[in-house]
């Protein structure tokens, strides 16, 4: 049993029940004492006491003061982390910010301090007081004299009022015209305006001019013919001269100054259903699938013959500059035919119905619109110089007409089945602006007016609509037009 009393001995020794006598005194009561003493000491200096502490204390590796050797050390509390108490500086006041917090991170007040110095000493100033985007208030004025070759990116000219007005485009048209007795036949061109402001239309065996400015109504022709009928209409660049196409395969010139019909061209054996002037020529396109070019000048007006389409053309148009001659037929094909050499140039099939819509671009006069028929649907957009199709864009109903509006470069069609309507489209994109509504047939024709703020709308439900949808800008001065209306009048025989 002795080993037993062996053990008690042992843990009874071991046991601390009572504190050591002989242990030196702990850190965290050292360095309470070394703080108790230092502000008793502020109070009333002891010299015993000051040289007790300075006994109990570690040797400095630095020599120094006393207060100096306080700050080599943080104060730090029985768990041993640093003391939420201030620092004290060498002449024993408190800092203003202590350096380190709790878990020994930085103040955030003095992280935020710091840098907020360094960004004012890289940046010149405070981000935070700094302001991107500035939405309020006048821009600042350049310095006089300043010049900016990169164009400037905001400016303090005010906005012309022109500019201002927000385009506002009318659902109801400005004017209604009956069109009694009107043939309604798809391959017919029956409508045309001249730069005269007269808009010339056929009614069956007769041709009618309406002057859109004093809105006087003239009885131009009458077919001589039974049962014969007028098929198309076109205007010369003058506005001095209209060519009639009949169904008696003739092409008629007449001078509506003096309504008296300068001469009669015979060469078509079939129907002459599309007309387009350039200059002194006139080409006619007839049921044979045969386009004529006349020379007006000369007793022999009929200089060439083209021959490109199986089926009747029903669209004809030449180019602004006369360099090109645009076809389309009922046999779905689009032909693009040289002025120059009388030679072809293009022939495009992309299109799955009959084209009748053909229009130029007056601002870029190498783009052609053509428009197929109901079993396409379809407005395409080419390029003649290189005989690409640029945009194709199914419309979801028959196309009968196109034309350019260049006041606000857009694109105009008129539409048959299914949804018998006009309908203005941007250029190039193709994004439609709106849909003139109201016709209660399908568009057969549309035309502009000289000014180009109006379009005038043939229907099958036998009216005539003109919409004013291209209001020109009265800021801009119009052009002076010139034309070859005497060289015309000269040499007509």
């Amino acid at each position: 049993m002795s080993h037993f009393g062996f053990e008690n001995d042992i843990h009874s020794v071991l046991k601390l029940d009572m504190p050591i006598t002989n242990a030196p005194m702990a850190r965290w009561q050292r360095k309470a004492s070394t703080s108790t003493s230092a502000h008793a000491g502020a109070l009333s200096p002891n010299k015993s006491t000051n040289r007790s502490l300075s006994l109990s204390k570690t040797p400095s590796k630095t020599p120094g003061t006393e207060s100096s050797k306080r700050l080599e050390r943080p104060l730090v509390s029985r768990d041993g982390a640093p003391c939420r108490a201030p620092l004290v500086s060498r002449d024993g006041a408190p800092c203003r910010a202590p350096l380190v917090s709790r878990d020994g991170a930085p103040c955030r007040a003095n992280q935020q301090a710091t840098q907020k110095a360094w960004s004012v000493t890289l940046n010149g100033y405070d981000v935070e007081d700094a302001k991107i985007l500035h939405l309020g208030g006048k821009p600042l004025n350049a310095p006089e004299g300043y010049q900016n070759n990169l164009k400037v990116l905001y400016s303090q000219v005010h906005t012309p009022a022109s500019m201002k007005k927000s385009r506002y485009i009318s659902s109801a048209p400005e004017r209604i015209l009956d069109a009694p007795e009107l043939r309604n036949d798809f391959y017919l061109n029956l409508m045309d305006w001249g730069r005269q402001n007269l808009l010339a239309v056929a009614l069956s065996e007769q041709v009618y001019l309406w002057d859109a400015a004093q809105g006087d109504i003239t009885l131009l022709k009458k077919m001589e013919e039974e049962n014969g009928y007028i098929c198309s209409v076109s205007w010369s660049k003058d506005g001095n001269f209209l060519a009639i196409g009949t169904s008696t395969c003739k092409v008629e010139l007449w001078d509506v100054q003096y309504q008296k019909r300068l001469r009669c061209m015979d060469s078509h054996a079939t129907r002459v259903g599309c007309l387009s002037w350039n200059d002194h020529v006139l080409s006619s396109g007839a049921r044979s699938g045969l386009i004529h070019q006349h020379d007006v000048r000369v007793a022999e007006h009929h200089t060439c013959t083209l021959r490109g389409h199986a089926q009747e053309v029903c669209g004809l148009a030449w180019s602004p500059d006369g360099r090109y001659l645009a076809s389309g037929g009922n046999d779905n094909t689009v032909n693009v035919w040289s002025g120059a050499q009388q030679t072809g140039v293009h022939c495009f099939t992309e299109h799955e119905g009959a084209v009748k819509a053909l229009a130029w671009c007056p601002w870029q006069p190498s783009i052609l619109a053509s428009g197929g028929g109901t079993s396409d649907r379809n407005i395409r957009l080419w390029n003649v110089n290189s005989g690409s199709c640029i945009t194709a864009w199914d419309t979801q109903s028959q196309v009968s007409s196109l034309l350019f509006a260049a006041n606000y470069k857009e694109l105009v069609s008129g539409h048959g089945f299914a949804h018998d309507q006009v309908s203005i489209w941007k250029y190039p994109s193709l994004t439609k602006v709106t849909d003139l509504q109201g016709h209660e047939g399908r568009v057969l024709n549309l035309s502009l007016s000289p000014d180009g703020s109006t379009v005038a709308s043939l229907s099958a439900d036998e009216t005539l609509r003109l919409w004013k949808c291209f209001e020109k800008d009265p800021s801009k001065k119009a052009k002076p037009a010139g034309g070859s209306s005497s060289i015309i009048q000269q040499h007509i025989r």
